[in-house]
């Protein structure tokens, strides 16, 4: 159950995944400039009870990098629609950062579709992000990025990355080495410019734009599933406890001393947590009047300001 890359053509653009395993189907939604090999570490033992289907995201991995929509409402249709073409109805949506931004509009775009929701460090609960992904973001960052990620500077930065990380100049935590290694897929001027594309159509200068807490009341009745690190210095771990306070009912579990990446921090609780979460809830189930009666009714988005309780 390695999970090899396969690929179909879909609106005539390459779309690379990964998938396995046999029984209720579990979709691994990645974060921007990553690719499905980020769920490699779970991907085996989550292959031993589901059918786990883990995209490349267009303009990611060995996907298509066209002149296209790279916004969250895309790439939710971009999984509908392999969803459709594997034959796949219904799934339990698995989203990790960007990811989880994709897979709360997959929720909210087609409801009828998702069994569950697991929000992995997820973006969309907050501004704040880090400030490399604010830059990215600015007028000019394309140059930038052609000048970060010239072979000379490549070089430059990987010489000096272990005293980079000794010292904590990075920033990044425990995350710094796995982001080190995604660096260099920015030589590659089709996938910068997919990147650049993608992080302005997520964020701005003053961090994350993209948000689903104003429509969060509408999974009041999807089993929720949030899980973070302590130590995330992406999207701080602070955004855990909005997150949980916005889906009523949500599950929280907070994995001590990982950073932005828990499922390589510790990849056999974080399997364990997925397959027993999905064991003890029942898959939600969409109802179009019900569905009317809560958006008829409403709900003001809670406030972005952690409590002082745990």
């Amino acid at each position: 159950m390695t999970g090899e890359l396969e690929f179909r053509d879909i609106h005539g653009y390459r779309r690379a995944f990964r998938r396995a395993g046999d029984g209720p189907a579990l979709l691994l939604i990645h974060g921007i400039a990553d690719s499905s090999e980020t769920w490699l570490p779970v991907f085996e033992a989550l292959a031993e009870r589901f059918t786990v289907i883990a995209p490349d995201l267009l303009g990611h991995g060995a996907s298509a990098k066209p002149r296209a929509d790279y916004a969250v409402a895309a790439y939710a249709c971009g999984m509908r629609d392999l969803l459709t073409v594997l034959g796949v109805d219904r799934v339990t949506v698995v989203g990790h950062s960007l990811g989880g931004g994709v897979a709360m509009q997959f929720a909210y775009q087609f409801p009828e579709r998702c069994e569950r929701l697991v929000l992995v460090a997820s973006a969309g609960m907050g501004s704040q992000v880090h400030p490399v992904f604010r830059l990215a973001s600015a007028p000019g960052a394309g140059p930038g990025l052609v000048l970060l990620s010239s072979a000379p500077v490549r070089t430059a930065v990987l010489t000096a990355a272990p005293l980079v990380k000794l010292l904590g100049a990075a920033g990044l935590g425990p995350d710094f080495d796995y982001v080190l290694t995604r660096y260099a897929q920015f030589a590659d001027p089709t996938a910068r410019r997919a990147f650049l594309r993608t992080i302005r159509a997520a964020a701005d200068v003053r961090g994350q734009a993209i948000t689903m807490r104003d429509r969060s009341y509408l999974a009041v009745n999807l089993p929720t599933l949030i899980i973070w690190g302590t130590r995330d210095r992406i999207i701080p771990a602070s955004h855990a406890e909005i997150a949980h306070r916005s889906l009523t009912g949500s599950r929280l579990e907070l994995f001590e001393g990982a950073g932005h990446f828990p499922h390589h921090h510790d990849p056999t609780r974080f399997a364990d947590l997925l397959t027993t979460f999905i064991a003890t809830t029942a898959p939600g189930v969409y109802n179009r009047r019900t569905w009317q009666k809560i958006l008829r009714e409403g709900h003001p988005p809670p406030s972005t300001t952690p409590s002082s309780g745990t």
